[in-house]
């Protein structure tokens, strides 16, 4: 008889209506057993050999939702639908040109209509105002043209598909960047878009010496002919630096306050640090970044591909509660050396929306390999978030992952042979592999690596909820009782409240009238600095990139706020998101007995 793994009522729902398998309307997985042995087996048949070892392997980590694959690998695997096993793609380059755009909004439609979230740079289109090339008309710009995608993915929620985010980037040096900035003002706008702009290192200094800052597009024909004022630029859609007309200048630190003000106003856009970005990536030598999927923690190229997985820190914790707690670590790094290898194994049997994701994502081999249930952890093994003890937990536990992920990676180069796109000599001069423990540097040099990234911390909300609410990815903990808000594509919005996974377990352990300990922190009571401070503890190890919302309490001063971002260049991230309730976007989660509120990254939306 098999035991309920169910201790949520949320946790069966979101099994029974994303994960669960049905053919033609008749339930094929009748237990959750069924769906992980269903994974288990059709992620196995990529093996050449032993695949019946590779099986229960795969079963035995899925078991008790120590690792959670994410939800496009637990909801098509092993079925007969013909859907992407990627959580995530960044489309082609956009060509300014209406057959090129056309042409993306297709591609991002047939990529959606599969399951795949995507990732979208606008700033190859020419700002509003200026004159199109070939037919004399006068362009609309960029964010118009976004509105379209965002009523294509409204389209495709409404025929009941899996539902995908989207994430639109533009230039930070774009002439359109105010109607960018200034797009998610009005609450009915562009509300299937996550927004992040591309910051540069030069426009971080420009702020820092209060210089002007010049907003250019590649230059026309007639620009040329007309002398008009110009630089050098690295642009999408240029194979080199192109020359670029300015259009305008615009005081650096004013352009950069409207930023801060639209996310303190309304939560976005979001920043990217595009420089770092490129820098740090280790295909650097092959690769032009410009965009990510749509929450962030994977920067991908044109047609770049990325699978996700996250393991469950809450299964590895040991007498929890207690003076003797502590982390299985040897059941952890065991863990995540066979996750590595069940998520190369997803890219050889997935299926692709369009050849250009298959021979990216076949030819880098990328994984993006993380962790949930951080904050309920930390609690169980009596350390309180953002303290230095659950720092240096934290960055333990990320070194270990990133090491054993790298170390199982290097063994399957030498089983299976490395990504196709390996360049041995320059891949190792990578900014993030020159990091890395110099026996793991000189076992790539010797063998290869089968996978050109590995790690990714990604938002978690459903498949956390599916394992008994623990909670999500590195974030704190929102609140140990709230409701939450489920669209059902059948019954409408269906509300459960939640107990916290670590409250749960205190109250089980000690009665539900026992008071809390310290640890026993949540989102609203931590200072932004904590958030920071964790994302940086942690970001050496992770060679994509981190998703993390930083709270923000409605009262937060704005000056204190606008810190925040330069607060995290500063401190080495890639990029930052913050949220701060407001009347535009509500808030993320409510407490019990406020309403629910929609919100871009709600779990209707998010790629997971």
């Amino acid at each position: 008889m098999n035991v309920n793994p169910f201790s949520a009522e949320i946790s069966r729902y979101i099994w029974d209506t994303k994960y669960r398998y049905r053919h033609e309307g008749v339930v094929q997985d009748r237990h959750i057993t069924d769906t992980w042995r269903r994974v288990a087996d059709a992620i196995a048949a990529a093996e050449e050999k032993e695949i019946q070892k590779w099986q229960d392997s795969f079963y035995t980590v899925l078991d008790g939702f120590k690792f959670l694959p994410g939800g496009r690998i637990q909801a098509g695997a092993g079925t007969d639908r013909k859907v992407t096993l990627f959580n995530c793609f960044v489309m082609g380059t956009i060509e300014d040109s209406m057959d090129g755009i056309f042409h993306a909004l297709q591609e991002s439609a047939l990529t959606m209509q599969r399951g795949g979230g995507i990732g979208c740079d606008f700033s190859s289109l020419r700002p509003r105002g200026t004159r199109a090339r070939e037919v004399g008309g006068i362009a609309s710009g960029p964010v118009s043209f976004m509105r379209i995608w965002d009523t294509m993915c409204s389209t495709l929620l409404s025929t009941g598909n899996r539902r995908g985010a989207m994430m639109a980037t533009l230039r930070c040096d774009h002439p359109d960047i105010e109607d960018f900035i200034d797009a998610k003002q009005d609450p009915q706008a562009l509300r299937n878009f996550n927004l992040s702009v591309l910051i540069t290192d030069s426009f971080m200094r420009a702020i820092a010496q209060n210089e002007d800052w010049p907003l250019v597009f590649p230059e026309t024909e007639a620009d040329r002919r007309s002398s008009s004022d110009s630089l050098m630029r690295t642009w999408p859609g240029f194979d080199a630096p192109v020359r670029c007309k300015v259009y305008r200048r615009v005081p650096a630190a004013a352009l950069w306050q409207r930023i801060m003000r639209a996310a303190y106003d309304y939560a976005e856009p979001g920043v990217l640090f595009i420089d770092r970005i490129n820098r740090s990536n280790n295909l650097w030598y092959g690769e032009h970044i410009v965009a990510t999927n749509p929450c962030g923690e994977v920067p991908l190229p044109p047609y770049g591909a990325c699978n996700l997985g996250s393991i469950n820190l809450t299964s590895f914790v040991r007498e929890p509660f207690s003076r003797r707690a502590w982390f299985d670590t040897e059941n952890f790094t065991q863990v995540a050396a066979v996750a590595t290898r069940m998520m190369d194994d997803v890219i050889s049997i997935s299926h692709y929306p369009l050849a250009s994701q298959a021979k990216q994502a076949q030819g880098t081999r990328r994984i993006g390999l993380g962790i949930t249930g951080l904050a309920d952890a930390l609690i169980m093994l009596g350390h309180i978030y953002g303290s230095h003890s659950s720092l240096r937990f934290t960055q333990t536990v990320f070194r270990d992952l990133c090491h054993t992920a790298y170390s199982t990676s290097i063994k399957l180069a030498e089983e299976k042979g490395p990504f196709p796109y390996f360049e041995q000599q320059r891949y190792v001069e990578g900014e993030f592999i020159r990091a890395l423990p110099y026996q793991i540097q000189e076992k790539i040099e010797s063998s290869g690596i089968r996978n050109s990234h590995l790690i990714a911390v990604a938002p978690t909300g459903t498949i956390s909820l599916l394992a008994n609410n623990v909670s999500s990815s590195i974030e704190p903990i929102f609140g140990y009782l709230h409701k939450r808000t489920v669209l059902d594509e059948t019954h409408g919005p269906q509300e459960f409240e939640l107990v916290d996974y670590s409250y749960g377990a205190w109250q089980k352990l000690k009665g539900v009238d026992a008071p809390l300990p310290a640890q026993f922190v949540d989102a609203r009571s931590l200072d932004p600095d904590i958030h920071l401070t964790m994302q940086a503890a942690i970001q050496p190890y992770v060679d994509n990139a981190i998703s993390k919302t930083i709270n923000i309490p409605a009262e937060y001063e704005f000056d204190s706020f606008q810190t925040v971002y330069q607060r995290a260049y500063d401190m080495g991230l890639k990029g930052c998101t913050t949220f701060r309730p407001n009347p535009i976007t509500g808030e993320v989660l409510t407490a019990l007995d406020d309403i629910q509120a929609r919100h871009c990254c709600s779990i209707n939306r998010e790629a997971d």
